[in-house]
């Protein structure tokens, strides 16, 4: 649902249902192209070459030190797993999964083992690996808006009237467009939204950075 927007803010042209529906149907044509396009792209995707990956690169997990290869013990639904590889030490970044309640496997990689990774690119990148007997590959990497699968809140947005109201986006003229590109629509009071209802269940968001590091629970 979409609140009624305040006066400065145009609303859609009224229709009776039958004149609506007609361009729902002539939208739904283009909608339909669309996902038949995106399984076209899924399916070229299946046929990448693939690159091999040094298998014994080092991660850091709960448990310590952990090789690359090791880590494809946690499979799940169609033998695919998934897991957060974090740039800096283990210690701060699980200090902020625990703070988020996430259970995901989640290590850190070693700056000694970054280039092997990473290579010429930059954490923030989505990534997919598969592995063969003792080898490992990349077969697919994507990064800035080939990760909006992530956050399917984007896919929501994107039916409703006014969209993700941001910038870049072609709506009407006069519709509402507040947001850049700097992740402000996903703050409340410079936080994260998702950030806000943990500190009211009372977990500790220090994440150990601080000089002052009193390990407190944040509190408003």
């Amino acid at each position: 649902m979409t609140e009624t927007p305040t006066a400065e803010h145009p609303l859609p042209q009224i229709a009776d249902r039958q004149t609506w529906q007609a361009k729902i149907d002539e939208l739904r044509v283009k909608e339909k192209a669309h996902t038949r396009a995106g399984d076209a792209l899924a399916a070229e995707r299946r046929r990448l070459p693939m690159v091999e990956v040094d298998p014994q690169t080092p991660l850091i997990g709960a448990d310590g030190p952990v090789p690359l290869i090791d880590i494809f013990s946690y499979l799940h639904s169609r033998d695919v797993s998934y897991a957060t590889f974090c740039q800096g030490p283990y210690e701060e970044s699980s200090r902020y999964r625990d703070f988020m309640g996430w259970t995901i496997p989640w290590y850190s990689v070693p700056q000694d083992a970054v280039d092997r990774l990473v290579a010429n690119r930059h954490f923030g990148i989505l990534v997919s690996y598969l592995r063969d007997d003792d080898k490992v590959y990349e077969t697919y990497w994507t990064t800035g808006r080939g990760n909006e699968l992530m956050a399917p809140s984007y896919g929501l947005l994107d039916l409703t009237v006014y969209g993700r109201q941001e910038f870049w986006e072609d709506s009407p003229e006069g519709w509402p467009q507040r947001w850049g590109s700097q992740g402000g629509q996903f703050r409340l009071d410079g936080r994260p939204t998702a950030q806000w209802s943990r500190i009211k269940a009372g977990r500790n968001d220090d994440l150990g950075t601080s000089p002052d590091d009193h390990r407190q629970p944040h509190r408003h």
